[in-house]
């Protein structure tokens, strides 16, 4: 074997010896919280915030499209080779080999920048919940509490639409949430911050996305043409990606804690709505009438709200959100979130385990 096959084979093999730590790390949620998380996750998501946070921009969006366009043109490439009749035994293999090598550089950069934050004992460790099966009787609870929360704070908005000065308020506001919520939970301490708008929004109302978090450059991205009155919620949750909550229910769990503990009142409707929402949503499978009842004690500016989100989705429904639903699907269930997109859905347990230990929300 001559040198540069050795050290080609060299390359892959301790390729697939990280990777297969990075896995057998899985199985070991208390290390990956007192280790992993504390002494490689902050320092490099901090150092990736200090490097690109103060862009104006958005850098993951344009390494998304770099690589988009990059794979488009491979494909291009691939498909020529095809038609002329250039594929051979030994281009297939080097081929493979440097798609394999991608894959396994890719995956071991993602679980040492991000992933495995899906693994960690989580916000239920920190407050010491008990997220145990809840009952009809807690979501009839909770729904009822949480009519009364959105009533209040949207009494407080005079106009019938929400509206917001510039994204510029909605991220400093955001910041200063958390630095309120950091004074009762120690452990969401956000600094350096990186909350951008998406360059995508137009293009993430289509495929269905509100905001994302990318691993690769520790970039929070908002999509900023959606109905203004999510956006305070949805900026709190890309944040709690940010801090190593990477379980979709964690993250609306631990927005919420930033955004109630907002002095805007704003913020703290914005998390009282979504919650509801989630909420009401999991007690119409087992109780539609009560759920109804719930949406008829709303407010009309709250009803309004409701209307507001549902034509915006009317507006905006295109023949790809599904496709990429099943793919996030997938995502989500192949980072030990069983319920896959339906995992949104489980902050409601965090919300009735806090109330339960707390007796409050």
């Amino acid at each position: 074997m001559n040198n540069y096959r050795f050290k080609k084979w060299y390359l892959l093999a301790t390729l697939v010896v990280i990777a297969a730590l990075i896995k057998l790390a899985t199985f070991y949620p208390a290390w990956i919280e007192h280790s992993y998380v504390p002494k490689i996750y902050r320092p490099v998501a901090g150092v990736m915030r200090t490097v690109f946070g103060w862009v104006p921009f958005s850098i993951g969006d344009i390494f998304y499209a770099v690589l988009i366009i990059l794979l488009l043109l491979n494909l291009f490439v691939l498909a020529r080779n095809v038609v002329n009749r250039k594929i051979t035994g030994a281009r297939v293999k080097a081929s493979f080999y440097r798609t394999l090598v991608y894959f396994l550089v890719i995956y071991i950069f993602f679980n040492l920048s991000w992933g495995l934050n899906y693994n960690r004992l989580g916000i239920a460790y920190q407050l010491g919940l008990e997220t145990t099966e809840y009952s009809v009787k807690d979501l009839k609870l909770i729904t009822a509490q949480l009519v009364d929360k959105v009533n209040e704070r949207r009494k407080l908005f005079k106009d019938s639409i929400i509206t917001l000065p510039d994204y510029a308020f909605v991220f400093n506001k955001s910041v200063a949430a958390y630095d309120n919520a950091v004074k009762k939970f120690s452990f969401l301490r956000y600094n350096p911050r990186s909350l951008k708008k998406s360059n995508f929004g137009r293009l993430g109302n289509y495929l269905g996305f509100l905001g994302y978090y990318n691993p690769f450059t520790g970039e929070a991205q908002v999509n900023l043409t959606i109905p203004r009155f999510v956006i305070p919620y949805v900026s709190c949750h890309e944040i709690a990606h940010q801090l190593g909550y990477a379980s979709e229910s964690e993250a609306n769990f631990v927005g919420y804690l930033a955004a109630t503990n907002s002095t805007s009142v704003l913020y703290q409707y914005s998390a009282y709505f979504d919650l509801f929402r989630y909420a009401n949503y999991e007690l119409a499978r087992f109780d539609t009438v009560s759920s109804q009842q719930n949406f008829n004690r709303l407010d009309s500016k709250v009803k309004g709200d409701y209307y507001q989100i549902k034509e915006y989705l009317k507006k905006t429904r295109s023949p790809f959100e599904p496709i990429i639903k099943v793919f996030y699907d997938y995502y989500l269930k192949a980072n030990q979130q069983q319920k896959g997109v339906y995992s949104y859905n489980e902050v409601v347990g965090w919300l009735i385990a806090y109330k339960k230990k707390f007796g409050t929300i």
